[in-house]
């Protein structure tokens, strides 16, 4: 018999992942702390709700979480009815969190007396991807713990990576999310400066997007569309873009990493957030561009 799986955190990814889990035919223990959002899970067949996280995890052998930041995260594992109550030798706790590496750390090292092994198991990909089971997984921890949780990885996602200890897979995100968030603030200011200068906006996306040349990403490919279109329906919200690149930030000061280009990246998102914008796209960051030039580039 397969062993159950806890679901902790049931948000823009966490819900859909939980429910690919389920319509895989996994028996998924599910928590949040939104009842309503918690009602709507109990009600996916295979899952069952949970009353708390420690139920969920006393219920299952591998516990999944996806959570919005560290102070949450820290509070779902040590606080009251949290996971390192239900903590025991055999469980394996997977956060999907964007965390900082020293949270991961502490986390693995207060479950590990337990006989729990914790894992960094962060994400590439936003709502879609977590719709249809292409997630991206960059996995850290005890290496031993990789077979049992390779099959709930392979139905969520498309692909995963192993990093190596505890934490690096944390690291390897928030670079990742760093580099991949001033290439945002790039694309609004190119978008910007051919307005300005008279070029159709449009015209200057598609060169970038066809024309084979070095300018071209991803970021700017999804994003720019975004930013023409003036649509910032969040599939990834700028404030927790903003506190990936402020973790970034972090722990290039903690290592004593010069960093003043990426720097520019966390400043521009920050600008936004502070402005309002955070429960937007992080495409919004291109408000703080708009309100440079004194128009916008969707023209709307």
């Amino acid at each position: 018999m397969e062993e159950p799986i806890g679901f902790v955190g049931l948000g823009t990814m966490g819900f859909p992942m939980m429910s690919q889990l389920a319509k895989a035919g996994k028996q998924v223990f599910a928590y949040d702390a939104d009842p309503a959002v918690l009602q709507r899970a109990g009600k996916v067949a295979g899952v069952e709700a949970a009353a708390s996280p420690r139920e969920a995890a006393e219920r299952s052998g591998i516990v999944f979480t996806c959570l919005p930041n560290d102070a949450v995260v820290d509070a779902v594992y040590r606080g009251k009815d949290g996971i390192l109550e239900a903590a025991r030798e055999g469980l394996i706790t997977c956060d999907c969190s964007t965390v900082h590496p020293d949270t991961t750390v502490a986390l693995a090292a207060a479950l590990k007396p337990r006989g729990t092994i914790h894992m960094d198991t962060t994400m590439l990909g936003s709502k879609p991807q977590a719709e249809t089971g292409e997630v991206f997984f960059i996995v850290a921890g005890e290496e031993s713990a990789l077979p049992r949780i390779k099959p709930a990885l392979d139905i969520m996602g498309r692909m995963h990576v192993y990093t190596g200890p505890s934490g690096t897979g944390n690291k390897v995100k928030l670079i990742h999310n760093a580099l991949g968030n001033l290439n945002h603030v790039a694309a609004a200011e190119a978008l910007a400066l051919a307005v300005r200068s008279g070029v159709d906006p449009q015209v200057f996306y598609s060169v970038v997007k066809t024309g084979g040349g070095q300018a071209y990403s991803r970021a700017f490919d999804v994003k720019g569309a975004s930013m023409l279109a003036g649509n910032f329906t969040p599939r990834f919200k700028l404030s927790l873009a903003a506190k990936d690149s402020r973790l970034a930030m972090q722990l290039a000061d903690q290592l004593g990493v010069p960093t003043p280009v990426l720097a520019l990246g966390r400043d521009h998102l920050q600008e936004a957030e502070d402005a309002g914008y955070g429960d937007l796209d992080t495409a919004a960051v291109c408000k703080v561009i708009e309100k440079r030039i004194g128009r916008t580039l969707s023209g709307k």
